[in-house]
């Protein structure tokens, strides 16, 4: 032959093509290597927790404030109305339709569905002034008065829905801990988040006896940040559980059938959330 270097190029080139055709057979990309134009939607349950609260309460012919007012959750436990579509909505609950921007980072959009109980029966001071006072079975001090369901009943119970936005990333780590783990069949992947919305409560109240209003209205607005681990099955399904705390501050909360009857409250909020979900390609 003329030209044997050439004759080498040729071959080369063409083992060249062979062995990358055959690598590819052999060790296709897997799915779950990029997340970028994934959708994902989950939907699970939580437990919260909530700081001391100062509640602000006016109206005709009252204006006081309740210093330190203690509040608990309401769960249901492992229940089945956590998928019976008639009452899905009645436990704490969790659900978020999210889409992936790159590989790492997500956008998403969700209801966190908490409840707000008060404490009853506890002494909390105070200051302002209302209309009877003592008639209610409150009055204990000249600065303190009594938690008595005559006298105060306040929940957020249906509940203390916070409607947000948020932003993500997400690292699988089993892949990085373990070069060959096939993530196709188990994937593990931390996540972390910032997100912010509305409250968008259905307040149940009822205020030195005033009939309740208990109708849903927009109250506030909520910060909050998050931490999760993640356990994708098989691609598409998966396990979450997240650690997600934050900041409300319902400045306009309704609590009686009377135009001019409001409440007001700032607090802190930690959920616990363990949910179910897909993730999938359109």
């Amino acid at each position: 032959m003329k030209h044997p270097f050439l004759m080498v190029v040729l071959t080369f080139c063409v083992f060249s093509q062979y062995t990358f055709s055959q690598e590819t057979v052999e060790n296709p990309e897997k799915y779950t290597a990029h997340n970028k134009g994934k959708f994902y939607v989950y939907w699970g349950g939580n437990r919260e927790s909530f700081s001391k609260s100062d509640i602000h309460f006016k109206g005709d012919g009252y204006d006081f404030t309740l210093y330190d007012v203690t509040a608990h959750d309401k769960p249901k436990g492992w229940h089945v109305d956590y998928i019976n579509p008639g009452r899905m909505t009645i436990p704490q609950t969790n659900l978020r339709f999210g889409y992936f921007i790159s590989d790492h980072y997500n956008v998403s959009i969700g209801v966190d569905h908490m409840k707000y109980v008060m404490f009853q029966d506890k002494a909390v001071n105070y200051s302002g002034y209302y209309q009877n006072r003592g008639t209610y079975g409150e009055a204990i001090a000249p600065n303190q008065v009594y938690l008595t369901e005559d006298f105060l009943t306040f929940e957020h119970t249906d509940g203390l829905n916070y409607v947000n936005s948020e932003i993500a990333r997400v690292d699988d780590i089993s892949s990085t801990l373990f070069k060959t783990w096939n993530s196709d069949k188990i994937q593990i992947n931390l996540t972390e988040g910032i997100g912010a919305g509305i409250l968008y409560p259905k307040t149940n109240a009822k205020v030195l006896g005033k009939q309740r209003h208990d109708d849903f209205h927009i109250s506030g607005f909520g910060l909050s940040a998050k931490a999760g681990l993640n356990i994708t099955f098989f691609k598409h399904y998966f396990i979450q559980t997240e650690l997600k705390g934050g900041y409300i501050n319902m400045n306009d909360i309704r609590t009686t059938h009377s135009g001019v009857d409001r409440a007001d409250q700032q607090f802190w909020f930690l959920q616990r959330i363990i949910t179910v979900g897909g993730i999938f390609k359109i």
